[in-house]
C-alpha cells in the first residue's frame, strides 16, 4: 500500500514545518506549501536529508486559484491527497480603533479565506478521487477567548472553527473528515512578532508549566487526529492549549 500524501499550508516554518518533518519521519509524502519560497525549500530539504519525499509548491492562500492548483500539483506529483492541513496564518497587534483596514483584510484574508479555499479545493480533489481523506485547520485558544489587540485574528479564528463544523456536517457523507486544532500559546514567528509587547510572559502565567508550547507538541496532535485510529474524532475542535482556556 502507497503511503499517504500530507499537504501542509504554512509548511515553511512553525507549526507547518514540524507538522510536515513528522509526516515525512512517519514515512508520508508530503507537499509543503507556503508564499515564502526560500524557507519553504528548505523545509523540504530538510525531509529529504532525513530520507523522507517531499516537494514544494509556491502559494497563497488568500487566492483560491492558488490552493486549487497547490491541490491538483499534489495529485499530479503523487496521485492522491489523503490529509489537508490549513495551517497557513498571520497576526498583527493593533487596538480595534486603530485598525488599518489593509491590516485587517490582510488578516481575514490568509487566516479565514485560506482555511475556506482549502477546505473546497482538498474537498472536491478527495470526493471525486473518492478518498475517505481527513482535513485538519489550524483554528486557536483565541477562537473562544479574547485578548486586547488581535481583534482581526480573533474573527478569523473564530470563523474556523465553525467552517469545520459546518464542512464536517457536510463532507460526512463523502467519508471526509474535517477537524480543528486550536492551539494555545505556541512558540512560532507569529507569537515571538509580539516579544516586545510583554504579550509572550503575561500568556506563559497562564498556561501549565509557565512555558511556550512548541512547534512539534502541535504537529504531534495533528499527526494523531490524521490517523483512521482517530476516525472517531469528526466536526470537533481539539485543544491544544496546556490548559490556558481551562485554568483561567
Amino acid at each position: 500500500m502507497l503511503s499517504r500524501v500530507a499537504v501542509i499550508t504554512g509548511g515553511a516554518s512553525g507549526i507547518g514545518r514540524e507538522t510536515a518533518l513528522k509526516f515525512a519521519k512517519k514515512g508520508d509524502r508530503v507537499v509543503v506549501a507556503d508564499f515564502n519560497e526560500v524557507i519553504g525549500k528548505q523545509t523540504v530539504d530538510l525531509i529529504k536529508s532525513n530520507g523522507g519525499e517531499a516537494i514544494f509548491v509556491k502559494t497563497d492562500v488568500s487566492n483560491y486559484e492558488d490552493v486549487e492548483a497547490l491541490v491538483d500539483k499534489a495529485v499530479e506529483t503523487y496521485g492522491r491527497i489523503d490529509v489537508m492541513f490549513n495551517n497557513a496564518g498571520i497576526g498583527r497587534i493593533t487596538p480595534v480603533l486603530d485598525q488599518n483596514l489593509e491590516d485587517y483584510h490582510s488578516v481575514i484574508n490568509v487566516n479565514q479565506h485560506g482555511v475556506a479555499y482549502g477546505i473546497i479545493a482538498a474537498g472536491k480533489k478527495m470526493r471525486e478521487l473518492n478518498i475517505n481523506g481527513v482535513i485538519i485547520n489550524t483554528a486557536s485558544v483565541f477562537g473562544f477567548l479574547a485578548s486586547p489587540g488581535t481583534f482581526a485574528y480573533h474573527a478569523t479564528k473564530g470563523a474556523v472553527i465553525m467552517m469545520t463544523k459546518s464542512a464536517a456536517l457536510e463532507l460526512a457523507e463523502y467519508g471526509i473528515r474535517v477537524v480543528a486544532i486550536a492551539p494555545g500559546v505556541v512558540d512560532t514567528p507569529i507569537i515571538q512578532g509580539y516579544k516586545d509587547s510583554g504579550v509572550i510572559d503575561s500568556m506563559k502565567a497562564k498556561v501549565m508549566g509557565n512555558k511556550l508550547t512548541q512547534p512539534e507538541q502541535i504537529a504531534n496532535t495533528v499527526y494523531l487526529i490524521s490517523l483512521e485510529e482517530a476516525s472517531a474524532v469528526n466536526g470537533s475542535v481539539i485543544m491544544a492549549d496546556e490548559g490556558y482556556a481551562s485554568f483561567k
